[in-house]
């Protein structure tokens, strides 16, 4: 089976003008325009031999950080702009939706410009009436169908534009990170429609710094760095490579005096462990998980609360826990050590970080500190084998079974 996306060696050079001398006023700079002005000129590659296949009916997404070449490789592919270098040879028509109202006319109407939409994208006019139903239903501007796209929010050019380029079913569809203009409704739905449209065997190429996403819609992903090709492979793997470069787990945290917050609980100390071990040995799926906090009091028979928050290292919300004293657990003035412990066999192989604020009488927020420490849980098999390196999902429960014969 052939790719229906090849691209080869792609490469796309700009040149950046530099003005020597001190910045001009609005003045200074009219007064000027007929005098030459040294520049110099520089060229800076937003890409450089990028090379990849596409399967047909694949999903892939696109990562990587802000500069790293994604949206300049995206209007390569939807031939918006020219590669400077390479080519691509494309087997599919292609349906990009990479800014809001591109491919729009603020003149005509939402009616008239799902037509015009469409032929841009090489539909015929019978397969545009066909879908042209569902595409108003999905998008929700029904009321406004006979208005100038012009007098449309952001938020409904948007819907518009989705829907016309995903109903008209092109081979390929490509999507910027333009979907994080809309409401979370509205995301989802189009979540569950690109799933749709991979299911149905077509090719989608998504970009997107929302890992979750991305590793919910797509079976591959391709990293991008510096405008060239880092990594690509398994969503998973190629996901938690980027998400782990630069950053090391921190287990353990002494604050220093002048990061110390808060004015009536004062945190000295934070770290997060395997019971029985310490801060520097690794965590497994077995184990039962201590968190533990220093810090000093200097509220006088009080009831004060923990709150920790859990999230994984692509964002998800894991769990929400913590310590609420009662009526007879006031604590006086002092230095105190608290420690909580989750229990093993909940959670997966995955890279977690925590954050805690410290309460009053369940209401009043006295310190809080974000992303505080970062941990690792590992394989508690450790010859179980690549294939077993991490699990899906967030959790990892230990089920007791029993088998009988019937």
């Amino acid at each position: 089976m052939q790719p229906i996306l090849d691209i080869q060696h792609i490469g796309k050079r700009y040149n950046i003008a530099h003005q020597s001398g001190s910045y001009l006023s609005m003045r200074e700079r009219i007064s000027q325009l007929f005098t030459r002005e040294k520049t110099t000129k520089e060229e800076f590659w937003a890409l450089k031999d990028v090379s990849f296949s596409v399967m047909p009916g694949e999903s892939i997404g696109i990562i990587g950080r802000n500069g790293a070449g994604k949206s300049t490789l995206l209007k390569i592919l939807s031939k918006i702009t020219p590669p400077t270098t390479g080519k691509i040879i494309s087997r599919g028509r292609i349906a990009s939706l990479l800014e809001v109202g591109t491919g729009f006319h603020t003149e005509l109407s939402g009616r008239e410009n799902i037509f015009f939409n469409g032929s841009l994208l090489g539909m015929k006019h019978a397969e545009i009436k066909n879908k042209f139903d569902e595409i108003v239903d999905f998008s929700g501007v029904e009321k406004f169908l006979d208005t100038p796209l012009k007098h449309y929010s952001s938020g409904m050019q948007l819907r518009l534009a989705f829907a016309v380029a995903a109903f008209l079913e092109p081979e390929i569809l490509i999507i910027d990170e333009v979907l994080a203009v809309g409401d979370a409704e509205f995301q989802k739905k189009c979540m569950g429609k690109m799933e749709d449209v991979s299911k149905s065997g077509r090719t989608i190429l998504f970009v997107s710094h929302h890992m979750a996403a991305v590793r919910k819609l797509c079976s591959k992903a391709i990293l991008l760095k510096n405008g060239q090709v880092d990594a690509y492979g398994n969503t998973e793997e190629i996901s938690d490579y980027y998400l782990r470069q630069g950053l090391s787990s921190q287990t353990e945290k002494n604050f220093t005096q002048e990061e110390q917050k808060g004015e009536s609980i004062i945190l000295k100390r934070a770290a997060v462990y395997a019971k029985g071990q310490t801060p520097h040995d690794p965590i497994k799926t077995s184990d039962e998980v201590v968190f533990e906090f220093d810090f000093t009091n200097t509220l006088h028979n009080q009831n004060i609360d923990l709150t920790i928050d859990l999230f994984d290292q692509t964002g998800v919300h894991v769990s929400h826990f913590g310590m609420v004293c009662s009526e007879d657990e006031k604590l006086p003035n002092g230095i105190y050590r608290t420690t909580g412990v989750f229990p093993g066999h909940i959670l997966n192989t995955n890279r977690y970080n925590i954050s805690v604020m410290f309460g009053l009488n369940q209401s009043q927020v006295l310190v809080k500190e974000n992303e505080i420490l970062s941990f690792d849980i590992v394989d508690d098999i450790a010859n179980r084998g690549k294939n077993f390196a991490r699990f899906p999902g967030i959790i990892h429960p230990v089920c007791k079974w029993k088998t009988t014969h019937l």
